[in-house]
């Protein structure tokens, strides 16, 4: 009975330390403009974007190589190289050595953020499980919630504090975690598709390049079209190559259970609004009302907060009643957070009639969704693909954050200098985004059919 606690205690300090990261670098970024303040707007966004293109290309791989290979060995590396790579990101002198250093932590981040819930739910029985997610879910919305007021606390200092925090405790829960956690691995003997992940990192890493640089680059660019196409026909050969590997990176099977292929849609989807929601607050508090960015740091948190908060409880009802009332729900909350930003929000900063209760609104929203969909998404898993199924949930977190964000700049950089219309253009957006999200999680199978008329996703590995 502890050691389950004590695998939940390591697992959530690396997946704190990878979601904090995300969060603290956002806030900081305008100290990064001030101390480089030779570098061009556009070299500096690859603080942010190399981060996010590496992470999202890698989980998948890093989650199945994971599952094959060992969790602990993944996850002990992952917060090794996060911890390094967060020391050579404080002590970068230029903004090329800093995107690096950025790039060797997402894969760090992508090591461990997948083999968190690889680790996480082996150690609890079956009924169990959806309250740990849960757990999981609300340890994402704490570092979401702390996030900003942290990093606006340590920026006063300097921007090398937000990553040097990083090191003393990724390093201190490397060394806990190789003496508490049990290693697991799938049974099946058989080498990784090493070809097939570098196709599906490519593929996923250079639509994530189309996406996060389209607004700036132009969405007819050369740039911007080339990758596309190439991330297509890079997938197209990923999937053929799955399709007839003997120990494929996904199985194709997989993503044919209904259950699994829907939550993680829903995922894509709902984190769509999701990013939109996280960058227009921050635009409309600092740009907008003017507000100094430790201010706006402490004025988000609220909405995060209660992301954490409902997370957990939502865990525990999905396990009784459903992941599809309570998804369905939560979406349909966040979406009409925005609809009471539409209706509410102006130019003048009244923020405890308008920002304060639609953020709380949204972030409960947030909390129900979280709190669900990754129970839904790895309920009719085996075990053996825990890792797997992780990654691929995180993966559409990722890319639905990053498209959020594409078409948030896109809207506000298509209004003409007047922000708050591109903001209230990224409202409908983020409203029409919980819709969508609460249409696919209706659609969820319901507890008692998941698992009798799917196909088990482990049927290629027995093959």
């Amino acid at each position: 009975m502890a050691h389950r606690w004590k695998v939940l205690a390591i697992t959530s300090i690396g997946l704190f330390m990878a979601s904090l990261d995300l969060f603290i670098v956002n806030i900081a970024f305008p100290d990064l403009s001030r101390s480089f303040g030779d570098a061009s707007l556009s070299s500096l966004s690859w603080v942010l974007n190399g981060y996010a293109i590496v992470f999202a290309a890698l989980l998948v791989p890093a989650g199945r190589i994971a599952d094959r290979v060992g969790r602990k060995r993944v996850f002990v590396s992952g917060l090794l190289a996060f911890s390094l790579a967060s020391a050579l990101c404080a002590a970068a002198p230029s903004i090329p050595l800093l995107v690096a250093a950025r790039m060797l932590q997402a894969a760090g981040a992508a090591m461990m953020i997948p083999t968190t819930l690889g680790l996480l739910l082996p150690a609890f029985p079956a009924t169990q499980r959806p309250v740990a997610i849960g757990i999981w879910s609300a340890v994402s919305g704490v570092a979401a919630a702390l996030g900003p007021p942290i990093g606006g606390l340590l920026v006063q200092l300097s921007w090398h504090w937000i990553f040097l925090v990083n090191v003393p405790i990724g390093l201190a829960t490397a060394a806990v975690g190789m003496r508490v956690l049990d290693e697991a691995r799938e049974p099946e003997d058989g080498r990784p598709d090493l070809l097939g992940a570098l196709l599906l990192a490519l593929g996923i890493g250079l639509l994530t390049l189309a996406i996060v640089q389209g607004p700036e680059w132009g969405w007819t660019d050369g740039r911007v079209l080339g990758s596309f196409l190439a991330a297509i026909l890079l997938v197209a050969a990923f999937l053929r190559r799955s399709a007839h590997h003997r120990a494929p990176v996904i199985e194709l099977p997989l993503l044919r259970v209904r259950s699994f292929a829907l939550a993680n849609l829903a995922t894509l989807v709902f984190f769509m609004g999701f990013g939109a929601m996280l960058l227009s607050g921050v635009l409309l508090l600092t740009e907008v009302w003017g507000w100094s960015e430790l201010r706006a740091g402490f004025a988000l948190s609220p909405g995060p907060l209660m992301a954490a908060a409902f997370a957990a409880p939502s865990g525990r009802i999905g396990a009784r009643i459903g992941q599809r009332p309570v998804a369905t729900l939560g979406a349909l909350i966040f979406a009409g957070s925005f609809a009471f930003m539409l209706a509410a929000i102006g130019p003048r900063p009244e923020y405890a009639s308008t920002f304060l209760p639609a953020f709380v609104l949204g972030g409960s929203g947030v909390g129900m969704t979280l709190g669900t969909l990754p129970a839904a998404a790895t309920a009719s898993l085996p075990p053996g693909r825990f890792a797997t199924g992780s990654a691929v949930f995180g993966m559409a977190r990722q890319l639905g954050s990053a498209i959020g964000v594409a078409v948030l700049v896109a809207l506000v950089d298509s209004a003409g200098g007047d922000l708050l219309h591109g903001l209230r253009s990224g409202w409908w957006f983020a409203l029409g985004a919980g819709l969508g999200a609460a249409a696919l999680a209706f659609s969820l199978p319901a507890p008692a059919k998941s698992t009798a008329s799917e196909p088990s996703p482990a049927a290629p590995a027995a093959a």
